[in-house]
């Protein structure tokens, strides 16, 4: 959006109508999306990749998954976490009618679940220990490795009951609003930082599929 055409009381308006969040609408009037560059010496594709260096993903993600309030009618209390992953959305309730809504990506077809569980633990920059079934279909895995930006849990995670599921970030932040996971719910590292440090251990957490 250009504003240098307008003066006086029109730049204010269009300032406060560029920065306010505060309705979906807004934000996908006035804000282009994301747009993400790829890995070093990776190449992305809208089609099938025909080689290990190139990546099928949608670097642009829509604006719609920005991070933003939005009117939100649920029975549940404020600071629940409601996960909608057919629509690829995760909700903050804060009461009043309305949620804080980020966008997510969610676990890819054959690994879909619902359920209701607590925020167990927290962790920043969390170590990722890929459980023995995923080092099974991925033999090339590691056993452990440690938390930092190439980390695929990302900069923050969100530990759900006793499961092996997390909220957590992601060093792939085109793959918000995709089903891509293996069961866990990933955000945009920006996004999870924020809403780690809104939640305290045993917040409740409901996903719905």
């Amino acid at each position: 959006m250009t504003i240098r055409h307008l003066t006086g009381p029109a730049i204010a308006l269009a300032t406060f109508a560029l920065v306010s969040t505060t309705l979906p609408s807004q934000a996908e009037t006035f804000s282009p999306g994301w747009r993400f560059a790829p890995p070093p010496g990776v190449t992305i594709t809208e089609s099938r990749p025909r080689h290990a260096l190139a990546l099928q993903a949608n670097m642009h993600v829509p604006p719609v998954y920005l991070r933003q309030v939005v009117p939100y009618a649920t029975n549940e209390r404020s600071g629940t976490i409601v996960v909608d992953t057919r629509q690829h959305f995760l909700y903050f309730v804060l009461g009043d009618g309305r949620a804080l809504r980020y966008g997510i990506g969610v676990a890819r077809a054959g690994f879909e679940w619902r359920g209701t569980h607590r925020i167990s633990r927290k962790a920043e920059w969390p170590g990722w220990t890929p459980p023995a079934e995923m080092r099974k279909r991925q033999p090339s895995l590691p056993a452990h490795m440690p938390g930092g930006i190439n980390n695929p849990l990302g900069a923050r995670a969100l530990y759900l009951g006793s499961t092996l599921y997390r909220i957590h970030g992601t060093n792939e932040p085109w793959s918000i609003g995709q089903n891509v996971s293996s069961g866990c719910i990933r955000m945009t590292n920006e996004d999870v930082i924020d809403l780690y440090g809104r939640v305290k251990l045993n917040t409740k957490v409901v996903v719905l599929s």
